[in-house]
């Protein structure tokens, strides 16, 4: 049985200068978060520059990151696709290739945003076709799922189990908490927060900062189930300033710039994301310097 509570970081996707994946280089990453104590590994999520992925690429990275994982270590791929048909082809590719569960956005083109029933009906659809746990990437500001809508998700499909939120900060994550009362995983992704996120009662997180610091976020997560708040919170103090220079848009080159000033290296991300301004290079280093 796979235990989907925990650490599970989304793992940049290192890519060549010519835009292929670099399979050494995420190999390296998922290496590093898995010594450092993660729970399980996410692929093609919005760090790993989910929506610049075709199929046979989510294939790819999911058939590299089981090589990581025992058997309670969840594998779980993003889904970011502009139609139901196409999130339900993604998601039995992904089955097939071995993801334990699928982390699924919502249709994100401004005119292609559905109402309620329309997203209820795409992630039923993707429910009922691919036969694979679900868990919701609540990220897309104009297309929103609601804790209600949520728990009626829970209640009325088969297979969605849980939501990643991150759009609304951490009260929307306390929201989510308290509608569905522990029928389904909440996942954190306010990255500046995460500990608190973890007191509040996160089941875990799929959060970019797991990836850039997965040893302390491990130590927090530990730290929050042994209810040790002062030194939970000490680690989310130090983290905090660090992490607030890297969000916004083109987030994966700063991210992957963040890595490199550790030492790490993240590879290049896929065109058109192909330049960060040195004025944000110097902001980035001297923040994980302090």
């Amino acid at each position: 049985m796979k235990n989907f509570e925990g650490i599970i970081p989304p793992i940049v996707t290192p890519f060549t200068k010519e835009g292929e994946i670099d399979e050494r280089k995420i190999r390296k990453e998922m290496e590093i978060c898995m010594k450092a104590g993660a729970n399980g590994l996410s692929v093609a999520g919005s760090t790993g520059e989910g929506p610049t992925l075709n199929d046979s690429e989510l294939v790819q990275l999911i058939k590299i990151a089981k090589e990581y994982l025992d058997k309670t270590q969840p594998l779980v791929c993003g889904i970011m696709r502009t139609c139901t048909r196409d999130a339900v082809n993604a998601g039995i590719k992904a089955k097939e290739a071995g993801a334990d569960a699928i982390m699924v956005t919502p249709t994100a083109y401004n005119v292609l945003v559905p109402n309620e029933e329309g997203m209820f009906d795409f992630y039923k659809t993707i429910s009922e076709k691919v036969k694979l746990p679900i868990i919701i990437y609540n990220v897309i500001p104009q297309n929103t799922i609601s804790p209600e809508l949520f728990g009626k998700l829970l209640e009325e499909t088969e297979y969605v189990m849980g939501i990643k939120q991150s759009v609304g900060g951490i009260q929307a994550l306390y929201a989510d908490i308290m509608e569905v009362d522990g029928k389904g995983n909440v996942y954190a992704a306010t990255d500046d927060m995460i500990f608190s996120c973890f007191e509040l009662g996160a089941s875990g997180a799929i959060s970019a900062i797991l990836s850039l610091f997965p040893e302390e976020c491990a130590d927090m997560w530990r730290l929050a189930k042994q209810g040790k708040h002062e030194d939970g919170l000490a680690i989310q103090n130090c983290l905090y300033k660090k992490w607030k220079c890297l969000g916004g848009n083109q987030f994966p080159i700063r991210l992957k710039y963040a890595l490199s000033v550790l030492g790490r290296d993240g590879g290049y991300c896929r065109s058109p994301i192909t330049y960060l301004p040195e004025w944000e290079k110097e902001m980035i280093r001297k923040a994980l310097e302090k």
